[in-house]
């Protein structure tokens, strides 16, 4: 299979239509085996998926470390075609707590020495806050971001869950090349205001969440027992009647996929893909086997039947649940 490429943004790099979102291999979803893990990254880089997407925060640093770990062992030739994108800026405790974000200039440089150690790398591809600082004006955190690609440590500067006039703000201050933010067949919120603002300046968005944490890959059931470490666990659209309702979506997203031979997933990704070239899905796969199934959604072509099919079987906003629990939706600019 030969992946084909997308640019993140007027200044950002060329990379693969599909990235990985490396989070789950370290934090929020259960246990997840280590030696698979690395496989699976490894497995990605030989199929031609160049972006690999993490945060310093995940696990408190094991993420990098993994990461890490699977670029220092890969061959020469994939290692050198690796991009990564970085989340900095959450503030952790040593029981795994969660205590605010720290946008300050001073603290964004740290974070950056900390990663490079941990990654093995000179530099990061593509580096931005996670959530904005409230207490820090996005203009300095950016700025901040800016002295550190002058200096060689970062190549594009990102955002994550951010709003409309932050964006604004942001890209005043210096070129954005990317966006993060969650979007997926049930989390469309981002159209009304956000897509048209990264439209209009250049900017294109890494998108998180494609499969809505499993909830739309077409694997997840009711009787599914989750552990008190697993983010969904606590997540509203994974709650009781919000569970049921939800999943009856995702039976009729399965006729569909059902007749076009291909897997719920991906269709779903599918969908996302077809959004636009500015947009590049990140998969969170953490084993080889649900990698190679979502790599298939590249293949999976949708013309416009197809598409109005999807849109009356899971209409926007259909979803119930909120996509994050009420404490860390206080934490979001970005108005989905």
């Amino acid at each position: 299979m030969t992946i084909p490429t997308r640019t993140l943004g007027t200044t950002g790099p060329q990379v693969s239509a599909l990235g990985l979102g490396c989070m789950g291999m370290s934090a929020l979803y259960g246990v997840a085996d280590r030696t698979e893990s690395i496989a699976t990254i490894h497995a990605a880089l030989e199929a031609g998926v160049t972006l690999l997407d993490t945060g310093d925060f995940y696990a408190m640093g094991h993420n990098e470390l993994l990461i890490g770990e699977a670029l220092r062992t890969a061959p020469a030739a994939r290692r050198e075609q690796a991009l990564t994108s970085v989340k900095f800026g959450a503030l952790r405790g040593p029981d795994g707590g969660w205590s605010g974000y720290d946008g300050r200039p001073a603290a964004v440089k740290n974070f950056a020495a900390y990663s490079l150690q941990r990654l093995g790398v000179d530099h990061i591809d593509v580096y931005r806050i996670a959530r904005v600082d409230a207490g820090v004006p996005i203009e300095e955190t950016v700025g901040a971001i800016a002295e550190l690609v002058e200096q060689g440590y970062v190549r594009h500067i990102g955002l994550s869950e951010v709003g409309a006039d932050t964006i604004r703000r942001a890209a005043a201050t210096a070129p954005i090349a990317d966006v993060q933010l969650e979007y997926a067949l049930i989390t469309r919120g981002i159209e009304d205001r956000i897509l048209p603002v990264t439209r209009e300046l250049g900017i294109s968005v890494t998108a998180y969440g494609v499969l809505s944490r499993g909830l739309i890959s077409g694997h997840f059931t009711t009787d599914r027992q989750l552990g008190a470490s697993d983010f969904r666990a606590h997540s509203p659209r994974f709650q009781g009647e919000n569970l049921q309702r939800n999943l009856t979506l995702v039976e009729q997203l399965r006729k569909l996929a059902e007749q076009k031979g291909v897997s719920v997933a991906q269709l779903a990704i599918a969908w996302v893909l077809s959004r636009g070239e500015d947009i590049v899905p990140l998969v969170g796969a953490r084993t080889r086997e649900r990698l190679t199934e979502s790599l298939g959604a590249l293949d999976v072509v949708l013309d416009a039947a197809d598409l109005a099919a999807i849109e009356a079987a899971v209409p926007a906003d259909s979803a119930v649940g909120d996509r994050y629990p009420s404490a860390m939706m206080a934490h979001l600019d970005s108005e989905h």
